[in-house]
């Protein structure tokens, strides 16, 4: 290489470095964006439309602060990438509105940008709004949305509607249902310190797939700390179609459907240090394709049905540490799948099993066909109940199902290890 080449090839090395040197100069510094009921802050207001505002300023790295009070939730809490939301301890809740409905007049076809409805009175400009039918009323089928503009009893929506909803037969209806605190296609995202109701008592079922008080979707490297959710009308942390969640030293319970949801492809999750309990179905739900989650230190109890369900190629999980008590049916529960589509692989280590079930139908863990390659050991089984009848098992296998390894547990009281039998009721 000639002396000349040498010479410019530092030239432009310099030039380079210059460049980077003056862009790192340039970024801008992380800032707080705050929001008050009252005094000084950035957005004053207490209500959805106040904390949007405020999440509409932020940009990668910024925080947005929630002051202490009782924020009225008519629409999410849109959280974009890179950003941190923050309460005061347990002095900042996001509580859902009283929500409204109405039948549709018309058909909601696939792709409506406008809906119109029977009574238009509950709704508003900004609102958050699922559209559904007797058919189409529960998983990916409903539509969640925004009312843009009332127009009479016209509502002019956006995103546009994702289904057919028949009005004619099966009852097309529009909701004022959405999840409160959302974070949806973006990552690395906190949220902390916060509190957020659902008020179960005042609304409408919206599941887990679409919504929750806490909800994720199309998401990678979020974080959910030290928050509570509450009496959702459906799930309380929820997340979907995501990548490295995770749920630490939370509270969820109150809802209608199940505490804490990873489902729908969620790989790699992790919920630690957290209180699901008194929940009407489930306090921790694998749906579909929950893969190499760490569930640990958790305390599971009171539930409605189960305190955790595993099923639909949720493999490869591990579970240690976490304390099940006093669920309905069981403490842990293998659904019912092909051998091709069940939970394989999932471990369950240290953890303390007491009072699942009820004396008559008492199972620790209950295992469908045709979940297998099940490791329980070193785990705890009590039930010191006093009730006379019924059998108790620390681990029920159903006649069909695959291998469980069950070694070196504790059973005390009225709890023998293991039993493989027919199918019982649930």
């Amino acid at each position: 290489m000639s002396v000349r080449n040498v010479a410019l090839i530092c030239v432009l090395t310099i030039f380079a470095l210059s460049i980077a040197a003056c862009g790192g100069a340039a970024a801008v510094a992380p800032r707080t964006i705050t929001v008050a009921q009252s005094g000084q802050a950035d957005i004053v207001g207490a209500d959805s439309a106040a904390l949007q505002k405020a999440a509409a300023l932020l940009r990668p790295g910024d925080t947005l602060s929630i002051g202490p009070g009782t924020y009225r939730m008519d629409n999410s809490l849109f959280v974009p990438s890179g950003v941190t939301v923050r309460g005061v301890g347990r002095q900042t809740i996001l509580l859902k509105n009283k929500g409204a409905q109405s039948p549709l007049l018309e058909d909601g076809d696939y792709g409506e940008w406008q809906l119109r409805v029977a009574d238009p009175s509950g709704f508003r400009a900004g609102m958050g709004l699922t559209i559904l039918d007797d058919a189409s009323s529960s998983g990916w089928d409903v539509s969640v949305t925004t009312i843009q503009a009332v127009q009479g009893n016209l509502l002019r929506i956006k995103p546009m509607t994702l289904r057919d909803y028949n009005v004619q037969e099966k009852r097309a209806r529009a909701q004022n249902t959405f999840p409160v605190l959302a974070v949806m296609e973006a990552e690395d995202v906190l949220l902390e310190d916060l509190i957020v109701d659902g008020n179960k008592a005042e609304n409408q079922l919206l599941d887990g797939c679409r919504g929750g008080a806490i909800y994720m979707y199309l998401a990678r490297n979020v974080t959910v700390r030290n928050c509570v959710a509450r009496n959702y009308y459906g799930d309380g942390i929820s997340f979907q179609i995501t990548e490295r969640i995770r749920v630490e030293n939370c509270e969820s319970y109150g809802h209608a459907g199940f505490g804490v949801h990873p489902g729908t492809g969620s790989d790699k999750p992790l919920v630690t240090g957290s209180k699901l309990h008194h929940n009407g179905e489930v306090g921790l739900f694998l749906c579909w394709r929950v893969r190499h989650g760490e569930f640990t230190g958790n305390v599971i109890e009171d539930n409605g049905r189960y305190g955790i369900s595993i099923g639909h190629k949720d493999t490869d999980n591990l579970f240690t540490g976490n304390t099940i008590a006093r669920n309905g049916f069981s403490g842990v529960y293998f659904r019912p799948e092909t051998f091709a589509n069940s939970g394989h692989r999932n471990t369950f280590r240290g953890n303390t099993l007491t009072d699942n079930g009820d004396p008559s139908r008492a199972y620790g863990f209950y295992v469908e066909p045709h979940a297998g390659h099940i490791v329980v050991e070193d785990n705890r089984f009590v039930d010191q109940r006093a009730s006379a009848g019924g059998e108790r098992f620390a681990v029920y296998k159903v006649a069909g199902a695959g291998p469980v390894n069950v070694a070196s547990n504790k059973c005390e009281g009225r709890v023998a290890e293991f039993k493989e039998g027919a199918r019982r009721a649930d």
